[in-house]
C-alpha cells in the first residue's frame, strides 16, 4: 500500500484491516474459472487494448465481449466490465454483477474498482445508501493515492459522520492536498478553503524566506476505462 502521510495512513491502517473480510464474504457467488489456456501478458494486453478501441469507437458491445473474455486473466478487464454492467452499456444494466466484478478486483487491490463500489455504497444504487460498506473501500483506495477516493473521504473527515468517521479537520486536511495535487479541482478548492495540513504549514514557516516553494506538477484523476493492470 501506499503511503499518504504519517497521520492519516495510521487512521486507514486499522480500518482497511477490514476490507478482506468484506470482500470475500461479499464476492463467494461469482466463481472462478480458469481459461483453457494461458495467455502471456503481451497477448492479454493486446486483446484489452482491443476493447479499448472498441470503446473508444462507441462500439460497447464489442468492447463488453472483448473484456468478458479476459475476465479470468486481468483485473483491470474484470473492472471495466463492472463499468459497464453499471452503466448498461454493451450489455443490460445490472447493479449486483457489477458489485460482484468489483469486489473481485477490490480485493485483488485495484484502487479504481475500490473507489467505484464505494461510490455505488454511497450513492444507494444497491439499496440504501451504505457508509458502513462504502468506507474500507474508499479508504483502501484512497490509501493507494486515487483523488476522488482522497476528495470524498476528505469530505466525510470535514464534516463527520458519526459514528464512523469523527470529525478531523486535519485529516480532511491531508486528504484534500494529497487529492488535488493530483489533478482534482473540487479538492484544490477545499484545501484553499480549510488551508494547509500541518505539516506543509510547518515546512512553510521554516523554509528561507527568499526560497522558491516548488509547484508540484498536476496529474489527471484516474481514467475511466483505461486502467492497466497493477504490477
Amino acid at each position: 500500500m501506499h503511503k499518504i502521510f504519517p497521520p492519516l495512513t495510521a487512521v486507514l491502517a486499522a480500518r482497511f484491516a477490514t476490507v478482506p473480510a468484506l470482500v470475500l464474504t461479499l464476492c463467494g457467488c461469482l466463481a472462478m474459472a480458469v481459461p483453457a489456456e494461458a495467455r502471456s501478458s503481451a497477448e492479454i494486453a493486446a486483446v484489452f487494448d482491443s476493447g479499448v478501441a472498441a470503446y473508444d469507437a462507441g462500439d460497447y458491445e464489442k468492447a463488453f465481449k472483448t473484456w468478458w473474455d479476459l475476465r479470468y486473466e486481468d483485473i483491470a478487464a474484470m473492472r471495466n466490465l463492472a463499468v459497464m454492467l453499471r452503466k448498461g452499456q454493451g450489455t443490460e444494466k445490472d447493479p449486483k454483477r457489477a458489485e460482484e466484478l468489483y469486489l473481485r478486483a477490490s480485493e485483488a487491490g485495484l484502487p479504481t474498482a475500490q473507489a467505484d463500489l464505494a461510490d455505488m455504497y454511497l450513492k444507494g444504487e444497491l439499496g440504501p445508501p451504505d457508509l458502513a460498506r462504502a468506507l474500507p473501500l474508499l479508504e483502501a483506495a484512497a490509501a493507494a493515492n486515487h483523488p476522488v477516493a482522497q476528495y470524498q473521504l476528505g469530505q466525510f473527515y470535514e464534516t463527520g459522520a458519526p459514528p464512523l468517521v469523527p470529525q478531523d479537520l486535519e485529516v480532511a486536511r491531508q486528504l484534500y492536498a494529497a487529492a488535488a495535487k493530483r489533478g482534482m479541482p473540487e479538492a484544490a478548492a477545499r484545501s484553499a478553503y480549510l488551508g494547509l495540513p500541518a505539516v506543509e504549514r510547518a515546512q512553510a514557516a521554516s523554509a528561507p524566506a527568499d526560497s522558491a516553494t516548488p509547484v508540484p506538477a498536476k496529474t489527471a484523476p484516474p481514467p475511466d476505462i483505461r486502467t492497466k493492470p497493477l504490477n
